[in-house]
């Protein structure tokens, strides 16, 4: 039991023991999802915000599609925010008053403004689409960082990048 889950209130205990339970999100993966996820690293080389853009929302379409929960908007943006705690990679933000929920994802590291590596980016595009999952497709109240919400993420991630084979 981590140790900040005693100051949970009860509720929240629940919530956060149902997102723990859950380790793994069985999904379709769509063609164009794949080959959304081919070209992503191409066009993180080669520093193209607005295709990588295009490619991640792909990316999230074809997901919440095969999953039957909504869309989401997602938003490439250059530099990582940053202060003295660390680099902000990628922010969540529910909708509300009927817009749609909201991926920010960071291309760009902070310090040396280079481009994250394709793997880190698209963790990190797949980890805030686990926040949403959590919210419209497990229906939790709250969204936990829970072993079960990194086993989420990466099962999502080894579903989408195929191992390669020999």
């Amino acid at each position: 039991m981590p140790a900040f889950r005693h100051r949970l209130n009860r509720s929240q205990q629940v919530q956060y023991d149902r997102s723990n339970a859950v380790g793994s999100i069985p999904v379709r993966i769509t063609p164009r999802a794949l080959r959304a996820v081919g070209l992503l690293q191409d066009s993180l080389v080669t520093v193209d915000r607005l295709r990588t853009e295009r490619l991640a929302q792909a990316i999230c379409d074809e997901l919440c599609a095969a999953l039957g929960v909504p869309n989401l908007r997602v938003a490439v943006r250059d530099v990582r925010p940053s202060n003295q705690r660390g680099e902000l990679h990628g922010l969540y933000v529910p909708g509300g008053q009927g817009r749609h929920d909201r991926i920010d994802v960071w291309m760009m590291t902070a310090k040396r403004g280079q481009v994250v590596a394709f793997k880190t980016f698209l963790r990190t595009l797949l980890h805030e689409v686990c926040h949403h999952l959590d919210y419209v497709w497990l229906n939790l109240s709250e969204s936990f960082h829970t072993d079960g919400f990194f086993k989420r993420e990466s099962s999502l991630f080894s579903q989408l990048v195929k191992p390669s084979r020999p």
